[in-house]
């Protein structure tokens, strides 16, 4: 049987079939031949030495002892030409480039590569293209050190256009309002800080992320002009970021590449090249290196390292371990004088103790003080060589954080009621603010300000338009959770605890950093299955929100009677059903049902969204203010319904409040159980039906003491309300 690379799951080529080299050993297993074994590696992004083999076949050597055997950069050059002599290479920002080389490889046909190169690129996620970039991805795998190559004849004629004898590759920075076309057929928006690869003529890649499509290798290349350099990480990390575009090679150069490795892995893909490609190397290599790579001493001591690790090494142990990472170790009595910065890491508790100098290997760009040489002797002699000690002396005393405990009492109450924790994105869009339509969220956090287009903390490097702000209300993240969650669920009961970010007036004033949590209803009353009755599959209202409030207030210890639900019926936020929540004369927050159109700006369809956003801060009580749990009465109490007539306008709150004050201490339990409008009431009047509870912790209420309990509450609601009881 015969198939195509793409039948075979290889590749997506499928012109053709697979055609094996010569030397294939007939009858052996395609699996067994082409090799099936890939060990994947998950790297700490302080592990960026590891981003080739070569990198971790240093680790694997350290730490085994096991023979190193790096890629050998040998070449073979011919010809009596000089690279220098067909290319010309300027840096005009050295700090953001340090070293530049061009090779330049001539005659070359451009085809596949190996198949063993393929199927090696292959396991490492590449997909083969042609044997010139496939060279250039091998050898940034193998060595570390991202290629690009240039079309050396397209470079030849854009020289010809400015009048140049051959060209110029230029390093610099781009200029206000420059284009340029990547290979992946974008045209890109540039800007003044972004670094570029040019020529006479223009861009040809942007530095380290992506080439140009106007210099690409094509099947009919003939002179490759082969790019190795190194761009300062944090630059590159930036233009990556702005134009959305990521690559294995911005990937390595943000995290840093030695500038050494740029001719030794230049080498090694132009022999390659010939090797593969037929081409000839044309000698030399033009260098262009305005700031070397300076080689590093760190400095410290067996005494520091022991105090660090609290292992006991010898200062031969600690020299023995570096050495296998390539550093040279030598015992010094004192630290040079031209190198005082290192004295500040306190090396000199021991007078006598002698100084460890460290020379850094090349590779190693992340060593710059003596922790960093204490963490790689740990590394290699064993974290499991640590010792276990018993502390010696009892525990400092502890702050509490009164904050974070509130948190975790709320997260506890309202979990107990059957809501789920969830975490939201901090960040947002002006537009999803806008979908509030709101002041009422403003007036609940005291922010008396318009809102019609409230300022926003804008990320300067957004890895999203859709996360560019700063959220100001916790109630857009649940929104957009409901919003994304109503697709696999009808019924959702959510809560999320965290900040929201306002920006204050005045140059350098820090954001105001407000903690707040937010409650969203919606669906069913109680999960629906196949048994449940029509109450069960009633929606969430306004009053299973407000007793959600209720009870977490309650449950945080604070008295009933400071909480007050104030209408608040014009929200364009909420619509009608809405209440702005108090503790005293602190504002709480905001709790209401979303406003239809609201509701349709978020996609969340037609059924009734429930919504409560509430701050922390007056929820937070110190532990010595947490209000103790009363005895529990050993007495029967006892209950009885109270109904009264009042006007429309009168409030079930001030009823409440007339009910508690006529009770006093032996009222123990206020429940409203029924409204009612309809005969023998006028039109203007409503019954509102109490369920109230007597008890005293000393003895059992006679009937004597109920019924002057009952004419005291009584007189209490007709003289606040006017009202009247109900027979």
């Amino acid at each position: 049987m015969v198939c195509s690379e793409l039948e075979l799951g290889l590749s997506e080529e499928h012109e053709g079939i697979l055609l094996l080299p010569d030397d294939a050993p007939p009858g052996v297993p395609l699996r067994d031949y082409l090799g099936d074994d890939v060990v994947e590696i998950e790297l700490t992004p302080d592990m960026a030495r590891c981003l080739s083999m070569s990198g971790v076949a240093r680790e694997v050597h350290a730490l085994t002892g096991a023979p190193l055997h790096l890629p050998a950069d040998d070449w073979q050059p011919s010809g009596d030409d000089n690279a220098t002599d067909y290319v010309a290479v300027e840096i005009e920002n050295p700090a953001l480039c340090n070293r530049y080389t061009a090779t330049l490889i001539r005659d070359v046909t451009v085809g596949p590569s190996p198949l063993w190169m393929q199927e090696r690129l292959r396991k490492a996620g590449q997909r083969p293209i042609s044997n010139i970039v496939d060279i250039t991805n091998y050898v940034m795998l193998e060595m570390g050190q991202p290629l690009h190559a240039f079309d050396y004849h397209l470079l030849v004629e854009r020289a010809q256009q400015s009048g140049a004898a051959k060209p110029t590759v230029i390093v610099r920075s781009a200029r206000p309002g420059e284009k340029m076309t990547t290979l992946d057929g974008q045209e890109r928006q540039l800007d003044g800080s972004m670094l570029l690869i040019t020529d006479s003529t223009g861009p040809i890649a942007i530095a380290g992320v992506m080439g140009g499509a106007q210099t690409e290798v094509y099947d009919g290349t003939r002179h490759i002009l082969l790019e190795s350099a190194t761009f300062e990480g944090i630059n590159n990390r930036r233009t990556s970021q702005k134009l959305k575009l990521h690559s294995e090679a911005s990937h390595r150069f943000t995290r840093g590449v030695p500038a050494t490795l740029n001719d030794s892995a230049a080498r090694r893909a132009a022999e390659l090249m010939r090797l593969y490609a037929g081409g000839r190397i044309v000698p030399g290599i033009v260098d262009a290196y305005p700031i070397p790579q300076a080689e590093t001493t760190v400095y410290t001591s067996a005494g520091d390292v022991r105090r660090l690790l609290g292992m006991e090494l010898s200062r031969s142990q600690i020299a023995d371990a570096l050495e296998k990472l390539d550093f040279r170790v030598a015992e010094l009595s004192s630290i040079p004088v031209d190198a005082p910065e290192n004295a500040i890491f306190g090396l000199y508790r021991a007078e006598n103790e002698p100084v460890l100098a460290a020379t850094v290997p090349w590779h190693r760009l992340d060593i710059a003080m003596p922790a960093d040489l204490t963490e790689e002797v740990a590394r290699i002699v064993g974290y499991d060589k640590v010792g276990v000690t018993l502390l010696d002396t009892a525990l400092p005393p502890q702050r509490r954080n009164e904050v974070l405990e509130t948190e975790e009492r709320i997260r506890d109450i309202l979990v107990a009621c059957g809501l789920q924790d969830t975490i939201g994105y901090a960040l947002t869009t002006p537009e999803n603010h806008r979908k509030l339509l709101a002041t009422a969220v403003a007036a609940a956090a005291g922010d008396r300000r318009r809102t019609d287009s409230p300022p926003y903390i804008e990320l300067t490097n957004p890895l999203s338009m859709d996360r560019r702000v700063m959220r100001r209300d916790l109630m857009v993240s649940a929104l957009e959770t409901l919003a994304y969650n109503s697709r696999y669920a009808a019924r959702q009961a959510l809560f999320e605890i965290g900040r929201v970010y306002r920006p204050e007036e005045g140059d350098g004033t820090l954001p105001q950093e407000d903690r707040r949590v937010c409650i969203a209803l919606t669906g069913s009353r109680q999960p629906v299955n196949y048994h449940s009755s029509a109450s069960d599959r009633e929606s969430f209202d306004f009053f299973d929100l407000k007793g959600m409030v209720e009870t977490l207030v309650s449950r945080m210890g604070i008295d009933k009677s400071a909480v007050r639900f104030s209408a608040h019926p014009d929200s364009p936020t909420f619509g009608p059903r809405c209440a702005l929540v108090s503790i005293g004369a602190q504002s709480l927050g905001i709790v209401g049902e979303l406003h239809p159109k609201v509701r349709a700006a978020f996609g969340l369809g037609d059924e009734r969204v429930c919504v409560a956003e509430l701050h922390v801060g007056p929820l937070v009580r110190p532990s010595w203010q947490l209000s103790a749990m009363p005895p529990i009465s050993v007495y029967q109490p006892v209950s009885e319904d109270l109904a009264f007539a009042v006007d429309e306008e009168v409030t079930v709150r001030r009823v409440r409040d007339a009910l508690v004050a006529g009770g006093g201490d032996l009222l123990v339990d206020v429940e409203l159980f029924d409204i009612y409008r309809g005969a023998p009431l006028t039109v203007n009047q409503k019954s509102l039906a109490w369920r109230v509870a007597y008890q005293s912790a000393e003895r059992s209420l006679t009937e004597k003491e109920v019924s002057t309990l009952r004419a005291r509450i009584v007189s209490a609601v007709e003289e606040a309300t006017g009202g009247a009881l109900r027979g």
